[in-house]
């Protein structure tokens, strides 16, 4: 039956025939190696079929078609199947479309159209883009089995495809390969400087031609020899150029300008010492384009002369300099601790006491930290007061155990003062009196005249804040604690040199908004005489001093304490909030310490009453004192 329909088809085409040019044929369902062979009878090739190829081919023709145009379609039916037609001198042979640029394709010369049906291979010169960047845009025009390759080397590609696609490719490539319509011109710069109209044509190029585009970049080169400009682009996009360095080579008088900058949140002292240092690393091309700067401290200004540009260079700078600064708002709780009354407390109250170190305070504070009590508190602190520290809560624990030791006579505070800080500067507070010390004595005409020095007696803190977040705070502390040790007086007369002391702790933290820190380690060591005697027996002279008379030293020891508690304030507005909330947070702290002062002395009543009512003392219980009366 195959047989009878190709008899058939054959026999139609023959009749069909006209001039031996054309041919009228259709064809449904027919099979690819009948197609091959009713190819090859129509056009007179040889055709070579060493690779099966499987399938039908269906035509609809409602015309005659040339009798080229079926090795066409021949190879457009092969090429859907993965083969091709390769022409190996007067045969025509089928092999994988993958393996055609290996079979010594014909090679078209350089510039000439490749034509046909056949895959062949042709060199394709690029001249003004990068031949990478031309392969990238057409590659996907280039049928599925072509080979496409580039030589960086000059500039060129290497395309093994069918002649009508390298047609195509070589249409495209010509519209996308523009750059060599590229021109350059020289302009000479006849009345100004040719530095600062480069230096404005270059910025005015950049915002009028769109800079992502290739071929719309304009190069605006200096020529200083010449005092000229170069400008590279395409033709149109210079003399664009060209009418703009017209309208700015003109002559024109000193273009500097005067601006006054008004400082307001930092000191124009420091901004200029700043602006200074900027400067003077820049390297100028031209030296009459250096500004020059300096300060009004009456007005609290900076004067800036010199290049538009460069003011408004130098303006940014100031911005950046003159922004607010944050502030740090320290209280300060200085406290008297006296070691002996503290030893005492911690024995009647029975827990740690005594050590007035700061590590000492900190364990003592810990009975001051009832879990229910604190949870209330700090819940309280967070619906009332609102976020005025992330550790301000930690802090009511260890000011109740300052309260608890003032109301039991072991503490007593010296002052409690506060300073407002500014950011990366040094303050200070001083807390003492001043007095006078004999220094010396002058005898003229049998009267003796005494002199005096005064002197600073007082604890003095210096304070130096670095902020780091909204919530954390470096604080550089020194503090110092002067006293008079002996004012060298006997009888109101200056005997001797006064003898002073002096202590300095210094020390570095980092605490969290809020939080409190101990300094400690400044002692006081004092000394009293008292002379005790039997009434009218202790008058006697001589007998009654030795026999009826006793003296006695008492020697105290106390502490001096510093808590230091920062809060971070980074607008200035906020700083009255603050107070606000600091009065409140006082307000909380007489609550809390109400609530665990009546907790700790309950806790010491029933340990009393339990020891009392016990025959059998432990020993431990009797080194903390619980057993006995208080």
């Amino acid at each position: 039956m195959r047989f009878i329909k190709l008899l058939f088809l054959t026999s139609l085409l023959v009749v069909s025939l006209q001039a031996r040019e054309q041919v009228n044929i259709k064809f449904s369902n027919l099979q690819i190696s009948d197609f091959i062979k009713l190819v090859s009878k129509i056009t007179h090739k040889n055709i070579l079929v060493n690779n099966k190829v499987n399938g039908t081919v269906n035509l609809i023709s409602t015309a005659p078609i040339y009798d080229d145009e079926l090795l066409d379609i021949l190879i457009s039916v092969l090429e859907s199947k993965g083969y091709t037609l390769v022409k190996k001198g007067s045969i025509y042979e089928i092999v994988r479309s993958v393996e055609a640029a290996k079979d010594n394709l014909s090679v078209v010369k350089r510039g000439k159209t490749p034509y046909g049906s056949l895959m062949v291979t042709q060199v394709i010169q690029i001249h003004g883009e990068n031949v990478d960047i031309i392969a990238s845009k057409i590659r996907y025009l280039i049928s599925k089995t072509a080979k496409l390759m580039t030589m960086k080397e000059n500039n060129k590609l290497l395309l093994t495809d069918y002649p009508k696609n390298i047609q195509t490719i070589k249409k495209v490539i010509k519209d996308i390969d523009i750059h060599n319509n590229m021109i350059v011109k020289i302009f000479d710069v006849e009345h100004t400087d040719a530095k600062k109209i480069q230096s404005k044509l270059s910025n005015i190029a950049k915002n009028i031609f769109n800079q992502k585009i290739a071929y719309e970049k304009v190069q605006i080169i200096l020529d200083e020899n010449l005092n000229a400009i170069i400008v590279v682009g395409t033709p149109q996009n210079v003399k664009i150029v060209q009418q703009l360095l017209k309208q700015l080579d003109v002559e024109a008088n000193n273009s500097k300008r005067v601006e006054v900058f008004e400082l307001k949140n930092s000191d124009a002292k420091s901004v200029l010492a700043s602006l200074n240092s900027i400067v003077s690393k820049q390297v100028y091309s031209d030296p009459s384009m250096k500004p020059n700067i300096s300060s009004s401290e009456e007005i609290n200004s900076i004067i800036v002369v010199g290049e538009p540009i460069i003011i408004k260079a130098i303006k940014q700078i100031i911005d950046k300099l003159d922004r607010e600064k944050y502030q740090v708002y320290v209280t300060a709780r200085i406290v008297n601790i006296n070691k002996t009354d503290s030893e005492s407390i911690g024995v009647k109250y029975g827990f740690a006491a005594g050590n007035v170190s700061p590590s000492g305070i900190y364990a003592m504070s810990a009975n001051f930290g009832s879990s229910a009590l604190t949870n209330t508190a700090s819940q309280s602190i967070i619906n009332f007061l609102g976020n005025i520290g992330t550790a301000a809560k930690t802090g009511l624990a260890l000011g109740a155990t300052l309260d608890f030791l003032q109301t039991n006579g072991a503490a007593k505070d010296i002052s409690n003062p506060s300073i407002l800080c500014v950011n990366n500067k040094e303050s200070s507070i001083y807390v003492g009196k001043t007095i006078s010390i004999a220094s010396g004595q002058t005898a003229v005409a049998g009267s003796t005249t005494s002199s005096f020095k005064r002197e600073d007696v007082g604890l003095t803190l210096t304070i130096k804040p670095r902020v780091s977040s909204d919530d954390k705070v470096g604080l550089k502390v020194e503090s110092t604690l002067g006293s008079i040790v002996d004012n060298g007086l006997e009888n109101g007369i200056a005997v001797r040199q006064p003898v002073t002391s002096k202590e300095t702790v210094k020390t570095e933290v980092i605490l969290r908004n809020g939080e409190s820190i101990i300094i400690g380690g400044l002692f006081k060591k004092s000394e009293q005489f008292s002379t005790s005697k039997v009434p009218l027996l202790g008058d006697i002279p001589l007998i009654g001093k030795y026999l009826f008379s006793s003296n006695g030293k008492t020697i105290t020891k106390d502490s001096l304490v510093v808590i230091l508690t920062p809060y971070i304030i980074s607008k200035s507005e906020k700083l009255s909030a603050l107070q606000e909330k600091l009065g409140q947070l006082t307000i909380m702290q007489n609550r809390y310490d109400e609530a665990i002062f009546s907790s700790i002395k309950e806790k010491a009543k029933k340990k009393q009453k339990l020891s009392t009512n016990t025959t059998k003392v432990d020993p431990k219980d009797a080194i903390f004192g619980i057993k006995g009366k208080r």
